[in-house]
């Protein structure tokens, strides 16, 4: 598993927030913004300038804990 720089997860996780609560209140200027900022600084940061993400690297940044927690949630979740 690749290791990330902490301040590219943050802006990962608080994607994913503000994601939801968008996809809860479509509509809100304020979080479309937000959204937009946040994928700019995700896609933009720096540790992909020596190599552009696969998707596989999208989705490791995107579920930190690994693919068994991911099942394991769909399955009890």
């Amino acid at each position: 598993m690749r290791r990330f720089p902490d301040d590219l997860v943050q802006a990962q996780q608080e994607w994913s927030v503000t994601y939801r609560q968008l996809a809860a209140r479509p509509g809100r200027t304020e979080l479309r913004r937000r959204l937009h900022r946040l994928s700019t600084r995700v896609f933009f940061h720096p540790y992909w300038q020596q190599r552009r993400p696969s998707p596989s690297a999208w989705w490791e940044l995107r579920h930190p804990e690994g693919p068994a927690a991911d099942v394991r949630g769909r399955l009890t979740g």
